[in-house]
């Protein structure tokens, strides 16, 4: 299999993973796990308003599905950002680095981060359902 291939097929599992990871932070964790009314409960006992729960809960499962299927990867793949950047400023920063830290550490968002801007970057990859179009 030629390298163009084989790097296509790397950006593509990166992409899909990327899109479960939301998901189940979205679905199973947010949804499922707390329940939506708990998730809104935990962002106003961090200052947050609950609102942004509900907000964060359909961008995280959006943006999950979209990845997943390959809809304009790379612009969800940025757009996502702020709700990891938001995790680490409010709900982990002052945990420490490590995630299994009561209340969890800041190191997994920002590897999230660090993947949605490699995503960003290396594009849709295959199989991708809608690409943006390329200039000409």
């Amino acid at each position: 299999m030629p390298q163009e291939r084989l790097t296509d097929c790397g950006v593509t599992l990166l992409r899909v993973s990327l899109g479960v990871m939301y998901l189940a932070h979205s679905i199973l964790l947010k949804l499922f796990t707390f329940g939506l009314a708990g998730t809104a409960g935990y962002f106003e006992s961090i200052g947050l308003p609950g609102l942004l729960a509900y907000v964060t809960f359909a961008a995280e499962a959006v943006g999950g599905a979209m990845l997943v299927l390959g809809i304009y990867a790379r612009w969800v793949a940025l757009v996502l950002i702020p709700a990891l950047l938001g995790a680490i400023i409010w709900a982990h920063g002052a945990n420490g680095w490590v995630f299994t830290a009561p209340g969890g550490g800041w190191e997994y968002p920002l590897y999230l981060i660090v993947l949605s801007v490699a995503q960003f970057l290396l594009g849709d990859g295959s199989y991708a359902l809608i690409r943006p179009r390329a200039r000409r």
